[in-house]
């Protein structure tokens, strides 16, 4: 079993890489623009050729990338920065009426689709890039708190939890000592799917001008800002798409791989405890 979970390991590597490498230092790379020449050609020194308004695409495509990483890393760390307190409370807490005025709001939040709520929040106000990383953590938070009140519920209920209660430790130790790191499995495993999730709800967002100028450097705007010029200089729209797909299935395959070594790890020890 070793060798299909590091080839899985490998190549989630290997596939998440590229659009990483990109998005992070892209940007140091990138020298002075050129004048722009007319849109969507081939060729002149443009090797994957110009965008809808003439810019060269590999210079469009090393500047944006960080756009997207970083605001779905940040909107992802926020979500459970602010999930992780409230489902914990939540789970601990004796009194009923705290989890209620808790969770609540929450599932108002969580009966609203996500994109819409999104675009709802945009005709409000404009948000930048902060502005969405913010508004993408909003409508995670709802998710990953009743995720992580769930997960702590049954760790909460052992007996060890009311023995750390009765001599009298403090919450912070019962909540993170003990019930936190119960728990750090089922995180680990949300937190692949929902960096995949945020990662498609940036791009769309992206995609639909939210958060974003209209011809900034991101690989969502270019795949919508160039798509009218796919079947005439496809690589502006070709390109930036692989980048996204390799980004969100890289991370899909890392997390698969490290969840199934894990498991792999839990497997062998009463094997080795009864030998």
């Amino acid at each position: 079993m070793t060798k299909p979970r590091t080839g899985r390991f490998a190549l989630g590597v290997a596939i998440v890489a590229v659009p990483l490498v990109l998005a992070l230092l892209g940007p140091l790379f990138v020298g002075e623009p050129g004048p722009r020449t007319a849109s969507f050609t081939l060729g002149d020194g443009h090797w994957l050729g110009t965008d809808f308004v003439g810019r060269d695409v590999w210079r469009q495509v090393l500047h944006g990338g960080r756009p997207v990483v970083l605001t779905a890393l940040a909107a992802t760390a926020l979500s459970y920065l602010v999930a992780l307190p409230v489902g914990l409370a939540g789970a601990l807490t004796h009194r009923r009426l705290l989890e209620e005025l808790l969770m609540r709001p929450l599932d108002v939040l969580l009966a609203v689709p996500s994109l819409l709520l999104i675009l709802l929040a945009a005709t409000v106000f404009s948000p930048g890039t902060v502005g969405l990383a913010l508004l993408v953590t909003l409508v995670n938070v709802p998710d990953a708190a009743r995720l992580v009140r769930a997960a702590a519920s049954e760790a909460a209920a052992r007996p060890a939890v009311e023995a750390l209660r009765m001599q009298g430790e403090t919450w912070w130790r019962m909540a993170v000592g003990y019930v936190g790191r119960s728990i750090l499995r089922t995180l680990a495993a949300d937190a692949g799917i929902r960096l995949t999730g945020v990662l498609y709800l940036v791009a769309t967002a992206a995609f639909l001008g939210v958060g974003v100028a209209p011809d900034a450097a991101d690989w969502a705007v270019m795949v919508d800002r160039n798509r009218t010029g796919l079947f005439v200089q496809p690589w502006a729209v070709v390109v930036p798409a692989l980048l996204i797909v390799a980004l969100t299935m890289g991370t899909n395959l890392l997390f698969d791989a490290a969840l199934a070594g894990d498991r792999g790890t839990d497997r062998d020890r009463p094997q080795q405890g009864r030998e």
